[in-house]
């Protein structure tokens, strides 16, 4: 049993409470287009995925092929909700001022949105500067290649490493960068059971639904051989 020498955060659904908000922007500009997607096939789909990754999803797969446009319109009302509506994960600033270990951030969004969540929260100065977003490397998750970068930058094995996540996609890139990883399953979208179905298929190390519990968690972690 070891403790992490670097503790890695998701963002969305995991520091901050935005899946929600995110999905239904995301839905409003498909339904724009006339192609119909339900908010399960939404989270089934593009949970801890980028936006160029959802782009290409959308056009490969629903034959929507969103503009410039469309996506700088779908930013605007999105951080337009970010201000009216966003909210951190309770517990989370307790949390962070609590851990005794380095962290960081390694996101999916772009850096703008990230460093704009973590502002309007409260939660930027527990964590800047160490923000990593998927823009800095060549694939987002569920490729490995954000978390190895964010450790490479870091200083850190991946094998001390321990990723916080709340999506089966951010799950398979932690495995495969060879990372312990903690399912979260405290978001306003996890609730009803299907989200943590996923998860727990995927067998992260552990599963937790309440972040003021990660400190203790912290001391009982098995580290990755």
């Amino acid at each position: 049993m070891a403790k992490p020498a670097l503790v890695i955060f998701d963002c969305d659904g995991v520091l901050v409470d935005s899946e929600p908000i995110s999905i239904a922007v995301l839905l409003d500009m498909i339904a724009k287009s006339g192609t119909t997607l339900s908010e399960d096939d939404a989270y089934d789909r593009f949970l801890g995925r980028s936006m160029t990754t959802i782009s290409k999803i959308l056009h490969e797969e629903y034959g929507f092929a969103a503009s410039e446009a469309d996506l700088d319109e779908m930013r605007a009302n999105l951080f337009a909700r970010f201000e009216l509506d966003l909210k951190p994960i309770p517990g989370i600033a307790e949390t962070l001022r609590r851990l005794d270990v380095p962290r960081c951030v390694a996101s999916s969004s772009q850096p703008d949105r990230i460093r704009l969540s973590l502002s309007l929260t409260g939660l930027l100065g527990l964590l800047d500067p160490h923000i990593f977003s998927a823009t800095m490397v060549k694939r987002g998750k569920p490729a490995p290649d954000l978390f190895l970068f964010a450790a490479k930058t870091m200083k850190v094995e991946p094998r001390d490493c321990l990723v916080i996540e709340d999506s089966p996609a951010g799950i398979e890139a932690a495995k495969s960068a060879g990372m312990r990883v903690f399912a979260f399953t405290g978001g306003t979208h996890s609730r009803g059971g299907r989200l943590e179905a996923a998860l727990a298929s995927l067998k992260p190390d552990r599963i937790f639904d309440d972040m003021l519990q990660l400190p203790g968690l912290l001391e009982a972690t098995p580290k990755v051989r």
